[in-house]
């Protein structure tokens, strides 16, 4: 008889949880059982296993009864990354490796059937959790894997690229190295990428009110709503805002990195660059929020840090919009299933677009408009209003005349609005210790200042406009962003004007 633990880590939303790989061959029946609470493509590890075993010159133990359990046995293990240590558990339980060896190590990875190691979704998460629980041990991963792994500061990684190049690590003392043990070494944290490239702002003409908006929203980590007929660039505005945001640091990089690396898309030449994120208007809710069992995360976290770009906003389903309240507000979604409960980051910058009318040329100096008055009001109304009072900047784009469009200039390029961005988000940090945006309750009383001209100022458009509470402060909150960018330490009227300007309600005549 012979009994082996292996260490290994499973997936539960951003949580690495660590799974012991009990391994006990006993005589008997000859039979492979595998329990543990495994999903299906944890199960069919048993034929992987055993073929990657054979094909690569090692003993399977054909006429044992193995049992291998992954524990705790209360907890989902999905996909092929237990494949690894399952393989090193019967060959350490067979006496073929020096089991007692495998104590300070993690593996994880998938097998072929001749034995290469296949990269397995969510490495970096499992890089992540190994250096927050504080564990002394290394990590033995395939190398695509390992490459992400390596990202997380101070992690002992090791890449594998066949199971012989693992088995070579831990044989009894003065066993002979397979042939094909070449490939395992220890990664090295890649040196600091280059500036992540961004499509340039210079690349728009005219537009200067769309082009403000977005500054104020990208030095105070405000969400927009553009309205204009096709073809106003509204698009081009969306995808050249990640630009304008201040350079990541490396705990906001790992985070949204790790979050990709659970969808399995991350790229190495992605690190520290910002996501834009742009779904189709018929994605689902879950497809936005996320979901599923067990839960993966939506467009919302795979935005984690970065932009949510939604064209075409009243055209995606009532219920994919609601869903997206909460997030706005707290920066996090829990999504609760019968059996288990996943939270993930999703602290985001919403940029939306429409068009104003069905048809979409509502106020176009090129077309007329064929809508009705009710079409208008049934498509504006697609769009309720707590979703909107959540949208700081409602923010006019016009269609420009041929000859305008032909005779304008470049625009301001990206690298310089982003340092007056910049600038002024690090005003508010100091003065605050977070974004203008996430203001509330006392700290925004206490940072907004006001001076008088200002606060009656308010008063009075707030009553007028019919503002809720919620859009109230809202606007405080841009008036606080366009006072940092004009280095101002009080909120002036001048400024208070400029951020009403951006709380107006949609055009629908």
């Amino acid at each position: 008889m012979g009994l082996s633990l292996v260490q290994s880590r499973a997936l539960l939303g951003l949580e690495a949880p660590a799974v012991t790989v009990e391994v006990h061959l006993a005589n008997g029946l000859p039979s492979f059982t595998l329990v543990g609470l495994a999903e299906v493509e944890v199960k069919e590890a048993r034929e992987r296993v055993r073929s990657a075993l054979q094909n690569s010159g090692l003993e399977f133990p054909h006429n044992q009864r193995i049992t291998v359990n992954l524990a705790p046995a209360d907890l989902p293990k999905d996909s092929g990354r237990f494949d690894l240590p399952i393989a090193l558990g019967i060959l350490a339980a067979s006496g073929q490796i020096d089991g007692s060896r495998l104590a300070g190590w993690e593996f994880g990875g998938e097998l072929s059937l001749s034995g290469d190691l296949r990269d397995v979704r969510g490495a970096l998460a499992m890089g992540v959790a190994l250096r927050r629980a504080g564990v002394d041990a290394s990590l033995v991963l395939p190398p695509g894997s390992a490459d992400e792994a390596a990202l997380v500061p101070g992690l002992a990684v090791y890449r594998a690229r066949h199971l012989l190049d693992v088995v070579a690590q831990f044989l009894p003392p003065g066993t002979p190295a397979p042939e094909a043990a070449e490939g395992f070494a220890r990664v090295q944290p890649p040196a600091r990428p280059p500036e992540p490239a961004y499509p340039d702002l210079a690349d728009v003409k005219g537009q200067a009110g769309a082009r403000r908006a977005l500054e104020i929203a990208a030095a105070g980590a405000h969400s927009v709503l553009m309205i204009g007929p096709p073809g106003t660039g509204k698009s081009m505005l969306a995808q050249r805002f990640a630009g304008l945001l201040p350079p990541m640091d490396v705990q906001e990089a790992l985070q949204s990195a790790a979050v990709a690396s659970l969808a399995g898309r991350f790229r190495l030449d992605q690190w520290g660059q910002r996501p834009t994120r742009a779904p189709h208007h018929s994605a689902s809710a879950v497809a936005l929020v996320g979901g599923g069992s067990p839960p993966r995360p939506g467009e919302i976290s795979l935005a984690h840090e970065g932009v949510l770009f939604l064209d075409e906003l009243p055209e995606f389903p009532k219920a994919a919009l609601e869903a997206l309240r909460e997030p706005l507000e707290s920066g996090h979604i829990t999504i609760s299933r019968a059996a288990q409960r996943a939270e993930f980051p999703a602290r985001f910058q919403l940029v939306a677009a429409m068009n104003p009318c069905p048809c979409g040329y509502l106020g176009s100096r090129v077309r007329a408009c064929r809508c009705t008055p009710d079409q208008v009001a049934r498509y504006q109304g697609k769009l309720s209003g707590p979703l909107l009072d959540r949208i700081d900047l409602h923010v006019e784009v016009g269609q420009l005349a041929p000859e305008e469009l032909l005779a304008a200039p470049p625009g301001e390029a990206t690298a310089a609005i982003r340092a007056r961005c910049q600038a002024a988000r690090e005003r508010a940090l100091a003065r605050q210790g977070q974004p203008n945006q996430a203001l509330a309750g006392r700290a925004l009383d206490e940072h907004a200042r006001l001076d008088d001209a200002a606060s009656k100022f308010l008063h009075a458009a707030a009553a007028r406009l019919g503002w809720s509470a919620r859009a109230t402060h809202r606007a405080i909150k841009v008036a606080r962003t366009v006072a940092d960018l004009a280095g101002s330490e009080a909120i002036t009227a001048a400024h208070l004007a400029e951020a009403v300007q951006y709380r107006r309600a949609l055009v629908s005549t």
